[in-house]
């Protein structure tokens, strides 16, 4: 790939981006998209990346892909918004219909429509509290559940994200995640008997009233926290747990949804069967759309208890709608697990000549690395991985960090085995490079 380094146009965008916008977080070069097939991402001054990001884990199914624009660009000569929660609309039907049918777990299910992350978790929250009417939640150090103030007082990533915002929400209680590389207990796995898990109610529940507790939430992947699969045994005791204390098991599947891992949906790999399942990201194929699934027992409030304007959007539910008929036509599941075992293979054998890679970690095409300047002491190289990043973009791969010291490997489901090699190649290039200087 020949990119062009001066990048005059990107540059002078993101000059008035910072003078007109309030300051979010954005990546650590010059991105500026212009246009998008595939794998493949154009940016303003012409230059073309392999986009190994899929946009934040969002465009499984790749960029413009024909059918998920044909399904939009029809809809929107017909309506392109009738209020989901105040009209009745068919396509929000259907696509309710759809993520019962394709969801874990065969018992009676119903569907909310919001129109991101952070919203159906806060729809799953608020679900829990009136189901049971109690106020308790547990959540994990490491989860990343949103930025509004319940999914945000949920989460337990970065001291970052909570600054300045206190109070968050009472009656959160915040456990050890089952992060192996970085132990909290200092154990070692599988003689540990996955203790992280029996630490829930072992010592958690004995300190914190179990009668005043809604739900447990938890991903079955952390994301942010730089990808962090657990142990299989950890989430089987997870949900037995909940399930002999009587607590709601909410999966949190924003990032892992969507055969991202290879199934439909990350909690297939562990036998969860969620009493409440959030939904986002890779939903509406890049359109703003939320889903929480949830028993229908437990989907029963008093009408009016919560709503929104633009959740089951005609336009967002008739690209899920495409978004998943791609999926299951294309076979994303296989060829996310194929493409996840060859990648990971390269990965683990780059891991075992680079000084810099401490972990490679991951399930289908939802893939960690993580940096590290001593491989002993795992002393997290922050600043490495940002260079790394750079480097990689400067050589035409888009990459994105997560957590403060890792990179992840989420591209596009349908990209061909060539351009997953090339995109690695570059990553060892820029690995390299970054260890040298």
């Amino acid at each position: 790939m020949i990119i062009n380094p001066a990048r005059d146009k990107a540059k002078a965008v993101i000059q008035r981006h910072k003078e007109a916008m309030i300051t979010s977080t954005m990546v650590p070069y010059p991105m500026v998209g212009d246009e998008a097939e595939g794998a493949l991402v154009k940016d303003l001054d012409g230059n073309v990346y392999l986009d190994f990001s899929s946009a934040v884990a969002v465009m499984n199914v790749g960029y413009s892909h024909p059918e998920v624009t044909k399904a939009i660009v029809e809809q929107t000569g017909k309506l392109v918004h009738f209020a989901g929660n105040d009209y009745y609309n068919i396509k929000q039907v259907q696509l309710a219909e759809k993520l019962i049918s394709i969801t874990p777990g065969s018992y009676r299910k119903k569907v909310f429509f919001s129109n991101s992350g952070a919203e159906s978790v806060e729809c799953a929250f608020k679900l829990a509290r009136w189901h049971t009417a109690k106020p308790g939640m547990i959540s994990f150090v490491g989860a990343f559940h949103g930025r509004t103030f319940g999914a945000l007082s949920l989460s337990g990533c970065k001291a970052l994200h909570k600054k300045r915002f206190a109070p968050m929400v009472p009656q959160i209680l915040h456990v050890p995640y089952a992060y192996c590389y970085r132990c909290p207990f200092k154990l070692e796995y599988p003689g540990c008997d996955t203790w992280c898990a029996s630490y829930v109610e072992e010592v958690a529940l004995r300190f914190f009233p179990v009668e005043d507790i809604a739900a447990l939430i938890v991903e079955p992947i952390q994301g942010e926290a730089g990808y962090v699969p657990p142990p299989k045994e950890f989430l089987a005791k997870i949900q037995s747990v909940c399930r002999k204390n009587s607590v709601l098991l909410i999966v949190d599947e924003v990032q892992t949804g969507f055969a991202r891992t290879g199934r439909m949906f990350a909690s297939e790999h562990f036998g969860l069967e969620p009493d409440i399942l959030t939904l986002s990201k890779a939903l509406a194929a890049g359109l703003p759309m939320g889903a929480t699934v949830a028993r229908a027992k437990v989907a029963e409030w008093d009408e009016g208890s919560h709503s929104n304007t633009m959740g089951g959007h005609m336009l967002s539910s008739v690209a899920a709608l495409a978004n998943i008929d791609v999926i299951e036509k294309e076979n994303l599941c296989d060829k996310a697990e194929k493409l996840g075992k060859h990648a990971m293979n390269r990965l683990q054998e780059f891991e075992k000549e680079s000084g810099l890679v401490g972990d490679v970690r991951g399930i289908g095409l939802m893939i960690g690395i993580e940096f590290v300047t001593n491989k002993k002491t795992k002393a997290r190289a922050v600043s490495e991985t940002e260079r790394i990043a750079i480097e990689a973009f400067n050589r035409g791969l888009i990459l994105l960090p997560v957590g403060s010291n890792c990179i992840r490997i989420a591209p596009p489901l349908n990209m061909e085995i060539d351009q997953l090699d090339k995109g690695i190649d570059i990553l060892f290039d820029a690995v390299k490079k970054v260890e040298a200087n």
